[in-house]
């Protein structure tokens, strides 16, 4: 022994050697007897408190028994044994407080559970928990090696009696049974070994003044005594927003934590009361745990710690920490004053508090973390999961759970059609076939953006020269149909086919029923008042009194929608859960009930007419883009979650019957509209989309960026989101200044919507009113040319010019503007859709002379722009400001804008117009029913704009990426349509490439089809003579790609591809083009 004591003198490193070469020992069967036998005689020469302190000074480490329980009643040993060393941190006040605070919890917390003690130490809390509680494992885990060699000891030190025999407990077991010890950066070990945790416990400290360099060297046990007891202070900033608290390294614990607890799990931490007990809180509760403190006392401020880091954090915030006066001061002080106190010789205290949480949501908030640990660190600071309202909690975090999973496993959002995502009205037909019996399915339900939009697009539809529109739901149609007096009397209409008059109507069905009898109206919008929405009766009246006449009635159920697993009784969903839905009427219902975001809105509409669901359908492809899908994805998730639990099949539908009544002629389309329905090549219909290859939308597929993922789950993951925060106006100047040049001033508009599709049409709503004619080049954007059309805008096609690449020029606009009054005229540009030319600054300054001349009002769309292989970008501003003195009053130019492409995705589409003449805005106005971007969306668009402003970022770089795929993208696709047939006309930016198909014009060709869907003959052909509009279809029949025609590009033999395609996708599109070859020319 005195040979074993004259080494450990020498030095802290030679006594560590010692008590190395003891554990060797004590892991040896054949000399752990005989080990433990000479640590007990070991102990015994150091018998009091002093003799310890003695022995740490003068030998480098102490071996002594801690206390547990003096009291009757306690379970288990009533004292450990237990070594120091000076590298590692002696028990003190913070762990024993913790060991109170953990047997508060009752005995079953720990028995027969897997547990981790994060920051072990000597390990004396893991021996102590495993002895008291009999827990299936203790896994005792520290960064500092030389901690985790002594808790080795610690543990055969009490594992075996005096004469180094196992002690056996009441189930036969061993501490060495059931404790283990190893080296770990927190959880570690337990994430790399796959080790699912019960209960995970830390007393782990806090650091006042965390130093950034604090953990740069290399951690082995032979680093200096100095370094390893720093080293179990974790000095290093942890990189969370708690860091400033000197809770950092606790955040960090937390976050790793979720990864490796199981669902039922509790986590259980000391907290140093210092930066407030709501700060101590807030670092759980935003991260989803529910948390009960289970103890609480006081403890003295080491005198060593200086608190100055806390008086700076003070001065520059209005964060005030908290200390007392002594142990028995009951009001806390700042950190200021407790440093003035402490320098005048008074003692300072702090409160000890220990935690208990546990997961709200546990499966969805792992998977919420899982996402943010893949490179999206920064966001978790932006997290916010506490909830007051547990009915908050339950709506938000699953859908923040589903898009984390999506963005996660995704790397792109998958084509969906205008109807709204199918999974989102499989959900919807399966909420009304569960919960109210009605056998629907996703082919009844349509998606829109708004009620507002769904009613709206009806009109439109429709076009009736009388409407009867429930006074309620008139709020957002435009001011012309609910002013213009079309009636003569009451019992005729004035024949103009595009004059659309509204009428209020009250709620009440008697009156309202009186009021159609009356006018006999060709379109009914109308709700249910409360009183009469729980029985069917009032229904059934309108129903049958708008038939017998022969209106088309819209019957919306919004405010008696209930999104709940106990919806209230609902008089329409009733009837027809028993009878089917007469083809003259539909279901309008907004959904805007959800718990979270009273704001955030979306809309579908049921009919059980298949051609009114195609019609409807199309309307939002025409007036509306899409539908946001996020907003789906948020609806969706709420119905995912009253099915979820749900049997499927359980319950049989009910049988309907027939609804009887006689046929009376109806209105049809309107003229503009049909005429638009038969003839324009919108999305293809009856078609499996999976099976397709889509180069005929204006999406990209390419892989969504990290940023803008980043933003787009921020989003959604902060609360409270001051309305600065989501403030797009600076950071939509700046990008349209940067890249286009374009002036605003202080009186400039600036109007948002979901996407740009919405305000080119509220435009053309404005044309359409200043009597003017909307000048396209034939080679546009072949959707907004349709648009145009259905809402019944005067429109002409400039003939463009091959050699110029189908661009405007000045010499084909002073011919067209001698002909038409009023000019309005589009231009996509900088870069040309569907073309992807680019109009240089010169020709666009020509162009715009040219329409100033003439007194134009000029829409520039830069929607397909921001993605040009080569540019040099416009200077608007100068170009404007030379023709302010000469130009026509008539003459302004409108800047519209969407970002889907510029910000690298299909989800934040996010367009933008920007209006200079005063006339313009007030006319705008006057139709409302845009449906304005969620603050969610301009949040993320503002953090996506400021990032792409910096040069470098990860957003600018991977602009340049990307720009450089879809640069190869159009050359490897020039080169295999050169080798099959056709004529390309280089791309020089964007997504589009058009091409003749020069080789198969007027050439009979009989196509074996591709069967699709289930039931699909494998062995169909069909005979067609090929030309630029029917060589779409011909394409997509027999090879599954899908692009547009030379009808929707306009220009005359040319049809249009996109090559923003998934990688997979893009090759398979080359294949089909050389398929289509063999298939055709041989």
């Amino acid at each position: 022994m005195d040979e074993f004591l004259n080494t450990c003198k020498v030095s802290g490193d030679a006594a560590y050697a010692a008590l190395r070469s003891v554990l060797d020992k004590l892991e040896d069967p054949k000399t752990r007897t005989d080990t433990r036998i000479f640590l007990s005689e070991l102990q015994k020469r150091f018998p009091t408190k002093e003799d310890c302190d003695s022995c740490f000074e003068t030998y480098h480490f102490r071996i002594e028994d801690v206390l547990l329980d003096q009291n009757e009643g306690h379970k288990g040993r009533k004292k450990l044994t237990t070594m120091v060393i000076p590298s590692i941190f002696l028990p003190e006040d913070w762990s024993f407080t913790f060991f109170e605070g953990i047997n508060r919890h009752p005995d079953s917390i720990f028995k027969d559970r897997t547990v981790a003690e994060l920051g072990c130490g000597n390990g004396w809390i893991s021996i102590a928990i495993a002895d008291k509680w009999l827990p299936s494992k203790v896994y005792g885990l520290d960064i500092n090696p030389r901690a985790i060699k002594i808790s080795w000891i610690n543990l055969y030190l009490n594992a075996l009696d005096d004469k180094g025999q196992l002690i056996y407990d009441e189930e036969k077991k061993t501490l060495l049974d059931r404790v283990e010890f190893y080296e770990s950066d927190l959880l570690s070990y337990c994430r790399e070994n796959h080790i699912q945790l019960d209960r995970i416990v830390g007393c782990i400290p806090q650091i006042l003044n965390p130093n950034p360099d604090a953990m740069s060297k290399m951690i082995t046990e032979n680093a200096s005594e100095e370094f390893l007891h720093a080293l179990s202070n974790y000095c290093a900033l942890q990189g969370f927003v708690e860091d400033q608290f000197g809770l950092g390294l606790i955040a960090r614990a937390v976050e790793e934590g979720i990864s490796v607890i199981k669902a039922a799990g509790i986590m259980i931490f000391n907290m140093g009361g210092r930066p407030g007990q709501a700060v101590c809180k807030r670092l759980f509760e935003r991260r989803g745990f529910c948390i009960t403190k289970l103890w609480q006392t006081k403890i003295l401020q080491a005198g060593d710690t200086d608190i100055a880091a806390l008086v700076e954090i003070e001065k520059n915030s209005p964060h005030r920490f908290e200390f007392f006066m002594g142990l028995s001061g009951d009001q806390p002080i700042c950190a200021r004053t407790a440093w003035a106190y402490g320098k005048a010789g008074g003692r300072i205290s702090h409160a000890l508090s220990v935690y208990s949480c546990q997961l709200r949501n546990p499966t969805q908030i792992k998977v919420i973390f899982e996402f943010l640990k893949n490179g999206f660190q920064e966001i978790s600071s932006s997290l916010d999961l506490s909830f007051e309202d547990d009915s908050v909690a339950d709506e938000k975090i699953p859908f923040l759970a589903y898009l984390a999973s999506t963005l996660k496993n995704s790397s792109y959002f998958p084509y969906e059609p205008p109807a709204g995502s199918k999974r989102f009205r499989n959900l919807i037909a399966g909420f009304l076939k569960t919960y109210h019996h009605i056998p629907l399915s996703a082919n009844n339900v349509v998606i829109f953006p708004s009620r507002a939009a769904a009613i709206e697009n009806a009109l439109h539809l429709f076009s009736p020269r009388l409407a009867i529109v429930d006074e309620h739901l008139t709020r957002h149609l435009p001011r012309k149909w609910l002013t213009s007096l079309a009636l003569k009397g009451t019992e005729t209409i004035e024949p103009l086919d595009d004059a659309i008059t509204v009428i209020e109507a009250p709620r009440q069905s008697d009156l309202l029923i009186e009021l159609i009898k009356k006018l006999k109206p060709q379109v009914v919008v109308t709700g249910i008042a409360h009183f009469e929405a729980v029985t069917s009766s009032a229904f059934v009246h309108l129903l049958d009194t708008t038939q017998e006449i022969g209106s088309r009635l819209f019957l919306d159920i919004s405010d008696h929608f209930e999104l709940s697993s106990l919806p209230g009784s609902n008089g329409v969903l009733k009837y027809l859960s028993g009878t089917p839905l007469p083809s003259h009427a539909a279901i309008i219902c907004g959904l805007v009930k959800n718990k979270v975001y009273p704001d955030l809105e979306t809309a579908f509409v049921v009919t059980e007419e298949e051609s009114l669901f195609s019609a409807l359908s199309k309307t939002v492809e025409l007036l509306e883009g899409n539908t946001s899908l996020i907003n789906q994805y948020y609806y969706g998730c709420i119905f995912h979650e009253l099915l979820a639990f749900q049997l499927s099949g359980r319950h049989a539908p009910a049988e309907r019957k027939s609804h009887n009544a006689k046929s009376v002629d109806m209105i049809g389309y309107s003229a503009a509209a049909s005429s638009v329905l038969d003839n324009a090549e919108l999305s293809i219909n009856g078609v499996e989309s999976d099976s397709v290859i889509h180069m005929d939308v204006d999406q990209t597929f390419l892989p969504v960026p990290s940023p803008v993922k980043g933003a787009l789950f921020e989003s959604f993951a902060r609360q409270n989101m001051s309305e600065s925060e989501a403030d797009v106006n600076t950071s939509i100047k700046n990008y349209v200044k940067s890249n286009y040049g374009f002036p605003t001033k202080s009186g400039t508009e600036f109007i948002y919507a979901d996407n740009s599709k919405a305000l080119f049409n509220k435009l053309v709503l404005c044309c359409i009113k200043e009597a003017g004619t909307l000048c396209f080049p034939a080679g546009s954007n072949g959707n907004y040319v349709s648009s145009a059309r259905f809402l019944k805008a005067d429109t002409v096609i400039v003939p463009t010019d091959a050699n110029v690449g189908f661009k405007f020029t000045e010499k084909a606009l002073t011919k067209v503007f001698g002909t038409v009054k009023n000019p309005w005229v589009y231009i996509s540009g900088p870069t040309v859709n569907p073309t992807g030319l680019v109009y240089s600054n010169n020709e666009i300054g020509e162009i715009l002379s040219t329409c100033a001349k003439f007194g134009a009002r000029v829409i520039i769309d830069t929607s397909s722009s921001g993605l040009e292989f080569d540019s040099n970008g416009w200077d608007l501003e100068q170009c404007l400001s030379k023709l302010k003195s000469s130009c026509n009053p008539s003459f302004c130019v409108s800047l519209l804008g969407g970002l889907s492409l510029p910000m690298l995705n299909s989800v934040l589409k996010f367009g933008f117009l920007i209006l200079n003449e005063p006339h313009l805005v007030d006319t705008f106005h006057s139709f409302p029913g845009l449906i304005r971007p969620h603050s969610t969306a301009r949040y993320a668009i503002k953090k996506l704009l400021e990032l792409r402003a910096q040069k470098p970022s990860s957003l600018s770089d991977a602009i340049v990426e990307y720009t450089a795929i879809l640069k190869n993208r159009s050359k490897s696709l020039k080169e295999a349509l050169e080798q099959n047939g056709w004529e390309v006309l280089e791309s020089c930016a964007g997504v589009s490439v058009v091409a003749k198909p020069s080789g198969y014009l007027n050439k009979t060709v009989t196509l074996k089809i591709l069967p699709q869907g289930e039931g699909g003959q494998d062995n169909a052909t069909m005979k067609i003579t090929l030309d630029d509009s029917n060589i779409r279809n011909a394409l997509l029949k027999s090879t599954g790609l899908c692009i547009n025609s030379g009808s929707w590009t306009g220009i005359p033999g040319y049809c249009r591809f996109n090559i923003a395609l998934e990688e997979s996708d893009f090759s398979k599109a080359l294949d089909c083009i050389k398929k289509f070859k063999e298939i055709a020319l041989h």
